[in-house]
């Protein structure tokens, strides 16, 4: 059976993991990353990502990220003007 949207699918990742430096971006273990999610929309991704990041406040090397795979897949697409 098929699913149809409504609304365009702009696919969104959100994973996280902890890093080496609360200022940088190198991961301590990339063997480790949590990989949440792949999500249809940036409201459902940025729900995900905003739950994990509280279950996480006490570790303040962990950090999740979302990012936009729509923007990836069809670069185009986001330099577009409707």
């Amino acid at each position: 059976m098929t699913e149809t949207h409504s609304s365009p699918q702009l696919l969104h990742l959100v994973f996280g993991g902890e890093l080496e430096d609360i200022n940088g971006l190198t991961f301590k273990d990339l063997g480790a990353l949590d990989i949440v999610g792949i999500y249809p929309n940036y409201a459902s991704a940025h729900a995900a990502w905003k739950a994990k990041a509280q279950q996480t406040v006490d570790n303040a090397h962990m950090r999740y990220f979302v990012v936009h795979l729509h923007r990836l897949l069809d670069p185009e697409a986001s330099t577009k003007t409707s």
